[in-house]
């Protein structure tokens, strides 16, 4: 464990601190997707309005957090990080959260039924994203340790190998998408053409919540190249 500086200690409006428990609370929400489509396949609508309302609640408490974060942010220039850069990594946090709001809220709204032919994917695409803010999520609570040694050494290198796996863990799900698009496409003939629209929607916005952690990690790999 890395001792903390006297020059750290003068940080006391750090940002490091709000940024994970931001990026905790955005993770525990996207965390509720893989339960949220489970209840989908069996079909348990009262189970999923439940979750739906939970992850709802969990997306205001992530709101709540970033509003803090913002106004509580100085405008100094001993900040450890740009401020700038800070309210960019905070803003595609956000999106996270807000993301998983959007898919819960159409998908029950709807009633979409998952067809047999895609359920086990698209659950395994729900597991991929919600890896990928799991790998966010790791990152940014590295944060700490990497304003203590000034953004050098041996834990940019740890770093820069986590923002790696990220990557991976986005281009594996965007593989596993497209897998599904063409599942789907297969089969499309034989469902709702509204349902199908749907259905193309809810494959790619549950692709984008991977899309968007591998975001977080690039504008962390940013402060890594000051």
């Amino acid at each position: 464990m890395v001792r903390r500086s006297p020059i750290t200690n003068m940080f006391a409006g750090s940002p490091v601190k709000p940024l994970q428990q931001h990026i905790s609370k955005v993770h525990e929400c996207v965390k509720k997707l893989e339960p949220f489509f489970l209840a989908v396949v069996e079909k348990d609508y009262d189970q999923m309005a439940a979750l739906q309302n939970e992850i709802h609640k969990l997306e205001v408490e992530a709101d709540d957090l970033k509003h803090e974060l913002r106004i509580q942010l100085p405008n100094s220039l001993f900040m450890p990080m740009p401020r700038e850069r800070i309210l960019d990594i905070v803003l595609n946090q956000d999106r996270l959260a807000n993301k998983t709001k959007e898919i819960a809220g159409y998908v029950n709204g709807r009633r979409l039924e998952l067809p047999d032919e895609i359920a086990d994917m698209m659950l395994e695409l729900v597991k991929q994203s919600i890896a990928a803010s799991r790998q966010a999520k790791k990152i940014v609570n590295e944060l700490d340790e990497l304003v203590e040694v000034g953004f050098r050494g041996r834990e940019v290198s740890s770093v820069e190998s986590m923002i790696n796996d990220l990557d991976d863990i986005e281009y594996g799900a965007d593989k596993l998408g497209t897998q599904i698009d063409n599942a789907l496409f297969i089969i499309e003939k034989n469902l709702n053409p509204i349902d199908a629209v749907f259905l193309y929607r809810v494959i790619q916005n549950v692709g984008e919540v991977a899309d968007i952690a591998q975001r977080v990690g690039a504008r962390l790999e940013l402060l890594l190249a000051r």
